[in-house]
Order: structure tokens, then sequence, then C-alpha cells
């Protein structure tokens, strides 16, 4: 599943311009002051990947029922406009070939095993039956990697933890070094900063819920390959979303851009 091209650095400062000025490609404006979300749209199923890369969102089970769909499943928060705005940065930051746009998987599809990097949003709200949680784990182990994203507080790791422990009930979830080749295989990434919502503008807080420290966790494989990458009391498909509102802090946008292009590397890589 795993790829290896993906030369071109680019400066911190060329990307700090692009996200200050909103030179994003086919973005429309997004008007200051508005908050509201954008209506989701109809989940793209996956096909068979066309490119080196593509944005593949995970749908899941909410935990006490589906949630209604694709407009009531907490999967689909934030979707599709922070994953679009994600692929924008990585079109014009780094040399991946991606996909023009975003497409959705749920655990059962028998395209999963081509895509070397998934994401998940909200997994404070995940359930995972047994079926479910043997196949992301079959996944995992033969070089996929996962990223969650977007959950805070105690009752949200609890959940997310329960599911997590279905999938690897003996393996540990440990805290990742800031020495972990993630945080280096493209951007060097030397501090770890809570990356908040959008609430943010309004709160001048950078938790929810509670989740005060921010956290980057892992699990591991038996030789040390990081499988699951969990940003906890984080929001960075907020900081994707709304990169091109005026009153989101560029320094929190940039961070998120540097992460979510580390981890692709990091999937194709190791």
């Amino acid at each position: 599943m795993r790829t290896g091209r993906y030369l071109g650095p680019v400066s911190a400062v060329l990307f700090a311009v692009l996200l200050v000025t909103g030179v994003w490609g086919r973005q429309q404006p997004f008007p200051s002051r508005r908050f509201s979300e954008e209506e989701p749209g109809r989940p793209v199923q996956a096909g068979a990947p066309q490119t080196e890369y593509s944005f593949a969102r995970v749908i899941y089970r909410n935990a006490g029922g589906f949630g209604g769909g694709y407009r009531g499943g907490m999967w689909a928060t934030d979707y599709p406009k922070a994953d679009r705005q994600f692929l924008m940065g990585v079109k014009r930051l780094s040399l991946i070939e991606s996909g023009d746009g975003p497409v959705t998987l749920a655990w059962n599809d028998p395209r999963l095993f081509q895509y070397p990097i998934l994401y998940a949003v909200e997994v404070g709200h995940m359930a995972l039956d047994d079926q479910e949680a043997a196949r992301l784990r079959e996944y995992l182990l033969r070089g996929g990697f996962l990223v969650v994203d977007d959950f805070h507080g105690t009752y949200e790791w609890d959940v997310f933890e329960t599911a997590i422990r279905k999938v690897f009930p003996d393996r540990p979830i440990q805290e990742v070094d800031i020495s972990d080749p993630v945080f280096h295989c493209f951007y060097d990434v030397n501090e770890k900063i809570q990356i908040p919502g959008v609430h943010y503008i309004r709160s001048g807080s950078t938790s929810e819920k509670g989740g005060t420290t921010p956290h980057f966790r892992g699990i591991y494989d038996d030789k040390g390959r990081l499988m699951v990458m969990i940003n906890f009391n984080m929001d960075l498909g907020d900081a994707w979303e709304w990169a091109d509102l005026p009153e989101y802090p560029e320094k929190f946008s940039s961070m998120a851009y540097r992460l979510g292009i580390n981890y692709i590397i990091y999937s194709m890589t190791h």
C-alpha cells in the first residue's frame, strides 16, 4: 500500500504567505464574520485511486446508533470543505500527486486496502463492531495508517479508547515523542501546540470539553512503525476548513497543514 515519491520542500515563509493572503486556487472566498458550517454534500464513494494520494475519510457508525445517515453521522463533521482545502494545501506545498477531491470509505469497502492513509474525525463518537475492528486491524498491520482527529475531554477519550481497544487490545497507546520521524519526515515540527476549532475566534480558548492539554498519541507495530496517529484535544479539521477566514489565526492553520502533510509522507515511507 505504500508509495514513495514526495519531493518538493517549500519554505515556511511561502507557506505562511499562502495562508495569510488566501491564495488557494479554486477556493471560494469565505466572508469575514460568517461562521456557519458548509452544508455537507453527499459522500463521494471511493473508486480505485487514480493518483499517488487521495484524501480518504472514514464513514463509521456513531456510538449508540448510526446517527441519521450522511447528514447526521459524526464522521461527516467539516465535510467536505476541510478535506478539499487540505488537498489544496497538499498540491501547493508538495509534489505529491493528489486527487482532485476527497473520497469516503466504510470499513467494509472493498477498496480500503488501496488507500495507504485514512482520516477519521470526531472519533469520540465512533463505534466498531468485531468485524469492523478485525478489518481495521488487518489494514493497519499490512501497512496502513489511520489519523484520528477532533475529539476532546475524558468522555470522548473513553468512547474512542473502547473502540480502538477492540482493534488492538494488547498494544499500548503512548505519547508520540517530538523526536519521532512523523514530526520530521517533511516539515520539522519541533513543538506541540493545541490546535483549536473555530470557536477560538469567539472564546479565545484553545480547549473544548475540559480537554486543556493537547496530546499526540499513537499505536506502534512490532517494528516501531506508527500505525495510528491520535490528535486528541485538537481540531486539525477546523484549522484546514477555516484557513481562509481572516479571524482564524494563521499559526494554527500553518501547523495543521504541516502535520497533515507529514502524516501523508510518513504513511508512504514507513
